[in-house]
């Protein structure tokens, strides 16, 4: 390697060369360079057993800064300081989600390849630092793009850590927008009104008609769609849980939903009153899936923007989503004296259990959730469905 006496102003004065990149070597320090490419930027680098190590742009680092640093790296070499490997963040990332894909739920995966690959950080992983990402995530003007995002980038990030391929997360002391949260519940007569509009959109499959106002014709309610609504009001449980119902997963009076489908990843066995069952029995096909997409076999229903839309117009309930169903779920439980333990497992969440009962209580309670089931359900006859 040729070699040269390195000075500020001597390293101004080099020109680009006419195609590709040129290294220039310090005659002081071993292995400590300057890069100029054809574009005219010029980079301190570092010689590592014939792979350059990026240092950082000159002038916006002096050449001062860049030789202590080259020092230090040196000396971290020579004391054996594991230095993370040199990977680009899309390797990492198409690494990170196959490690998932294996353990994780495929919405889950899917989730985390949407969110990561629509950001774009390049070069070598190691060397994206706190001030990009946070530039990156900056372009997000909805609080819930920007926290999506952020969650993602940092349990990618974490990933990273533990394999060495970062020393450290440029996540870290980013913190999510502070959203308020949901705590809307529904009343009867709005829980009437949703029922009401699935019965109508099942037996008619209607077109909507145009608001006063002149809003765009949705498109028909799909009988699936006020099957899926009802069992959500009837069940209480995640929408996309019962949206990729299997008819496996059904016996006479229950739904075994198995642990890569709920959101703790746990099986949950949900107890079915006889609202539930007719819905259900109105739904069985040769299909594996109940609640299949359009056009597919294999993928559960997924068309919930367009046909939530059309229920609102149709139902008239205003500024409610299909997790409120849930939550009013939760509430009527409380209101007709379920016990707390018992309506909380009815959800599946795990704060129904401590850490010793879920490690010595092994009882299922399943005799208990189902006559709070068979209560709830009367409350619906005579407050909601009937």
């Amino acid at each position: 390697m040729a070699k040269m006496a390195f000075s500020d102003v001597g390293l101004r004065s080099i020109s680009p060369p006419p195609k590709g990149q040129i290294c220039y070597w310090d005659d002081k320090l071993p292995s400590f360079g300057f890069r100029v490419s054809q574009g005219g930027s010029k980079t301190f680098v570092l010689n590592r057993k014939n792979s350059l190590i990026t240092i950082g742009r000159f002038p916006t680092i002096s050449l001062s800064q860049a030789r202590t640093e080259a020092k230090r790296l040196l000396a971290e070499f020579t004391l054996g300081k594991v230095r993370p490997q040199s990977i680009t963040y899309s390797e990492a990332v198409t690494l990170f989600l196959e490690e998932k894909a294996k353990a994780r739920r495929g919405s889950t995966v899917s989730g985390y390849k949407g969110l990561l690959n629509s950001i774009t950080l390049s070069g070598q992983l190691s060397q994206i630092t706190h001030q990009e990402v946070q530039r990156k995530l900056a372009k997000f003007k909805t609080e819930g793009a920007y926290n999506h995002h952020l969650v993602a980038l940092t349990v990618f990030f974490n990933w990273c850590r533990k394999r060495r391929y970062v020393t450290d997360n440029p996540t870290l002391g980013l913190s999510t927008h502070r959203r308020p949260s949901r705590n809307r519940i529904l009343s009867d007569d709005e829980l009437k009104s949703i029922w009401r509009a699935c019965e109508q959109g099942r037996d008619a499959s209607q077109d909507v008609q145009l608001s006063q106002e002149g809003a765009a014709v949705p498109a028909p309610l799909p009988a699936t769609f006020c099957k899926l609504v009802q069992l959500l009001i009837l069940t209480g449980q995640r929408r996309n849980e019962i949206a990729s119902l299997q008819l496996s997963w059904i016996t006479d009076n229950a739904i075994t939903l198995p642990p890569n489908v709920t959101k703790n990843g746990r099986e949950h066995t949900v107890p079915l009153g006889k609202l539930s069952v007719s819905i259900l029995e109105k739904c069985h096909t040769n299909q594996l899936l109940l609640f299949p997409a359009r056009g597919s076999t294999t993928s559960p229903f997924s068309g919930w923007s367009t046909t939530k839309k059309a229920l609102d117009i149709l139902c008239g309930v205003e500024a409610w989503t299909l997790h409120d169903l849930r939550r009013t779920y939760r509430s009527i439980h409380g209101k007709i004296g379920t016990p707390p333990h018992i309506a909380e497992r009815l959800v599946n969440h795990i704060s129904a259990q401590s850490e010793m009962e879920r490690t010595y209580d092994r009882y299922a309670y399943l005799n208990e959730m189902h006559a709070a089931v068979e209560t709830y359900e009367q409350y619906l006859l005579q407050n909601i469905v009937g």
